[in-house]
């Protein structure tokens, strides 16, 4: 067993501890997934209560951004006419923002306008199985792009050229797990692991003073050590065809990725540990690797490569190995 371990530790989460405290789960649905919270119970707290603002954050959340619920503002913003704009809320424009800069930052490997080709390949809300044409995944390309976009970030206005359509699924379940943990925060939660569909973030320390352990998944049938990691202020994200089979498309091509088995990435945030994660599926042997050590990115990465397996541990997580 390999075990990452961050180089900081927040000492005030150590001393705040109690170590009689109950630790208690939390367990919903959202996002067409089960979101978790695993918690160290504070003196005072209503749990029935602190649930209650979970469900309804989520609610609100899902409201804005689903791509599946057709009155969200996301799926009314992608059927606005030519040359409307449309006021996101707070969280909504903070998502399109971050989406932004790391669809520049990648190369357009990670786009959050890629709705069209979504649905034409059956990933959407109406799954279906057949190959499109040709002709229809170009169609679909010509509608797609972030760069066709205009965003006004400091008013949070967007605007809708016509026909182009947002996809957030990449990026908007980690932004989830963070606004649950800062949820929890507001409500004086110190130490707790929040999970949604697989992508996790925790903070603080368990009674026992251990921090929250999670492993990163290793498809059946593959032969690498397992990794398991503290996230102690860190947030992870996974990637990849193990679970779902090949639902990434290379936002550049209009076609799914055929490269990526899993890749995980560590970082600070949850939303940008999941779009990162998106990122890197897409961008595929070698260059995800150049990606992930210009960008400082704590990533394991298993990619089919020249017909073989093989693993590849960025020097930033390999440093929480050593």
């Amino acid at each position: 067993m390999r075990l990452a371990i961050p180089h900081d530790f927040d000492e005030a989460a150590f001393a705040r501890i109690d170590r009689s405290a109950a630790v208690i789960n939390l367990i919903g649905e959202t996002m067409g997934t089960v979101w978790r919270v695993r918690l160290v119970v504070p003196g005072g707290c209503d749990v029935m209560e602190l649930r209650a603002a979970i469900e309804r954050l989520l609610a609100r959340l899902v409201a804005e951004m689903s791509h599946w619920a057709p009155e969200s503002l996301l799926s009314r913003f992608n059927r606005a006419a030519p040359g409307g704009w449309t006021r996101l809320p707070p969280d909504f424009a903070a998502v399109v923002a971050a989406a932004f800069d790391i669809a520049v930052r990648s190369g357009g490997a990670f786009d959050p306008a890629i709705g069209r080709l979504v649905d034409l390949w059956g990933f959407g809300a109406r799954p279906h199985t057949e190959v499109p044409s040709e002709a229809a995944i170009a169609a679909a390309l010509r509608r797609s792009g972030w760069h066709q976009l205009a965003f006004d970030r400091a008013a949070g206005w967007l605007h809708q050229p016509g026909g182009v359509a947002l996809d957030l699924s990449g990026i908007a379940k980690g932004y989830a797990v963070d606004a649950v943990a800062r949820l929890l925060r507001e409500q004086n939660v110190a130490h707790a692991l929040v999970e949604i569909g697989g992508e996790c973030r925790g903070f603080g320390v368990r009674p026992d003073f251990d921090p929250w352990w999670v492993d990163l998944e290793v498809p059946r049938g593959i032969d690498v050590a397992p990794l398991r990691v503290a996230l102690h202020g860190l947030a992870m994200a996974t990637s990849g065809d193990y679970v779902r089979g090949r639902h990434t498309i290379d936002p550049r091509s209009g076609r799914p990725v055929e490269t990526a088995i899993a890749v995980s990435v560590l970082h600070e945030t949850a939303m940008l540990a999941d779009a990162w994660a998106s990122a890197l599926t897409v961008l595929g042997p070698g260059a995800a690797e150049a990606v992930a050590v210009r960008e400082a990115l704590a990533a394991r990465c298993i990619f089919r490569d020249g017909g073989a397996m093989r693993e590849w541990i960025s020097p930033a997580l390999r440093a929480m190995l050593e």
